[in-house]
């Protein structure tokens, strides 16, 4: 992962840690939301049996993307509060 270099000519450490505190906060909300929403069967079963655990399939995906970013966010986020890229 790049992480950006704290320096005094840049971005301040603060600014960067309030920003990726930010977009957490909202990959955290879309991922609450994403939970809420999975696909229910009773709105696949017109399609034939196999279509839900597709449409099921592909939600857990989604939800595991967004996850993905979430800890990278952290990751990023802790690597700045140490003192960025030396």
């Amino acid at each position: 992962m790049i992480v950006p270099t704290i320096h005094l000519n840049g971005t301040s450490k603060e600014r960067l840690l309030e920003d990726i505190e930010e977009a957490h906060q909202a990959i955290c909300f879309a991922i609450e939301k994403l939970s809420a929403s999975g696909p229910n069967e009773r709105d696949y079963y017109p399609q034939g049996s196999a279509i839900f655990e597709q449409a099921r399939t592909e939600h857990c995906s989604r939800l595991e993307r967004l996850l993905s970013v979430r800890k990278e966010l952290e990751t990023l986020a802790e690597a700045i509060d140490t003192g960025g890229a030396k």
